[in-house]
């Protein structure tokens, strides 16, 4: 038995190994070969992701899942021209964003979800201190619903994933000057709203 090009039947890799053995990259390679499991598993691993990206894109959280579904039948659709240029987890949310945004377009209404704004509630902190944390967060989100979507994305990737200017310009594919400039209008808008709303942005640390 050879065991030199495991990758020339990509079924009998998923039947042998452990899902947890599988990169996502050899998820894909599975689905292109029309491997309904593989799609199954990396669903799992990143669905909770994508949702909530989208979620604070969108504003909503059933329409939320609906993209998200969209995401994955389109992932299942395109697979066989993944090039693995990029991460997976890269190409998932390209598909997100484009979907998110289209869609936001689509519908006039946004209100992103309470999750979006949460801040964690510290084991430590008192009833009242908690009630305060809930009240700020919640005109935190309404503040953050002002903002058109390609801010929102800005403020969502950059304080919520952590991302650097240089990775979101990649990821979104507006020059690194464009990102800069919606970051600094996005930062000196929420600080108007919350200094209307009678909250200190530091506190937010937007």
């Amino acid at each position: 038995m050879q065991t030199g090009h495991v990758q020339s039947n990509p079924s009998t890799k998923l039947s042998a190994m452990a899902p947890a053995e599988l990169s996502d990259k050899a998820l894909v390679q599975l689905m292109a070969d029309e491997d309904k499991r593989a799609l199954k598993l990396l669903y799992l691993r990143h669905h909770d992701r994508v949702r909530r990206f989208v979620t604070r894109l969108t504003g909503n959280e059933s329409t939320a899942e609906e993209v998200v579904n969209e995401v994955f039948l389109e992932a299942w659709r395109h697979a066989a021209e993944f090039e693995g240029r990029s991460q997976v987890a890269t190409w998932l949310m390209a598909i997100a964003r484009f979907k998110a945004i289209s869609e936001c377009r689509r519908r006039s209404e946004t209100q992103l979800d309470d999750r979006t704004a949460a801040v964690i509630e510290d084991l430590s902190d008192t009833p009242s201190t908690s009630m305060e944390k809930r009240q700020r967060s919640d005109i935190l989100r309404k503040c953050l619903a002002k903002l058109t979507p390609i801010h929102r994305e800005v403020i969502s990737l950059i304080y919520y994933q952590g991302k650097k200017i240089e990775e979101v310009a990649q990821f979104t594919g507006a020059p690194v000057s464009t990102i800069k400039t919606r970051m600094h209008y996005a930062r000196s808008r929420m600080a108007d709203l919350l200094a209307e709303a009678g909250i200190d942005r530091a506190w937010v640390a937007i």
